[in-house]
C-alpha cells in the first residue's frame, strides 16, 4: 500500500517535472496561500449618543374596591363558569398564564416571579391582589413617621 501511494507522488512529480514547471508551483498547491490582510478604511462616525433617563417605575398598587368581581369575571371568561370559584386549581400552565397576563394588564400589577409558583388556586392570586403595595423604601417611611428627639436621620451623609 505504501508503494503504491508513493507512486502516486512520484507520477505527480514527474509529471510537474516533464511539464517543466518550477518546484515553488507544484508546492503551492499544498500550502494555503497567505494573502495580505488589506485594512478597510473605516468611517467612524461619531455621534453624541443621546441618553433619556427612563421614567421612575412606580411598584405602587392599590387594589380596586370591586377586586372579587373583577376576579370572579376574569375566573368566568377563561375557566368557565363554577359554584366555587376561588378554589380553581391553576395547574394548567396555558390557563395560569392567561389568566395572570390578564391579570397583570387589567391591574397594572403583575405577579412577580418568585412568588409563581406560590399561585396554586385563584384564592391566593386573590390574597395576592389584596395586598396594597407602597413604593417608599424604609427610610421614607422613619423620616414620615413621628421619630423620638434623640434619633435623626441625615441624608446628606
Amino acid at each position: 500500500m505504501a508503494a503504491f501511494s508513493s507512486c502516486r507522488v512520484t507520477r505527480r512529480c514527474l509529471a510537474w517535472i516533464v511539464s517543466g514547471a518550477p518546484r515553488r508551483e507544484f508546492w503551492s498547491g499544498f500550502r494555503k496561500e497567505k494573502r495580505p490582510v488589506v485594512a478597510e478604511t473605516v468611517e467612524e462616525v461619531k455621534k453624541e449618543p443621546v441618553l433619556v433617563c427612563p421614567p421612575l417605575r412606580s411598584r405602587t398598587y392599590i387594589p380596586p374596591e370591586d377586586l372579587q368581581n373583577h376576579l370572579e369575571s376574569c375566573v368566568k371568561e377563561i375557566f368557565g363558569s363554577s359554584s366555587n370559584w376561588q378554589d380553581i386549581s391553576l395547574e394548567d400552565g396555558h390557563l395560569k398564564f392567561s389568566f395572570l397576563a390578564r391579570l397583570a394588564d387589567d391591574l397594572g400589577h403583575a405577579v412577580p416571579n418568585s412568588r409563581l409558583y406560590q399561585m396554586c388556586r385563584v384564592r391566593d392570586v386573590l390574597d395576592f391582589y389584596s395586598v396594597p403595595v407602597q413604593d417608599r423604601s424604609k427610610f421614607d417611611e422613619f423620616t414620615a413617621s413621628n421619630l423620638p428627639p434623640n434619633l435623626k436621620i441625615t441624608w446628606g451623609y
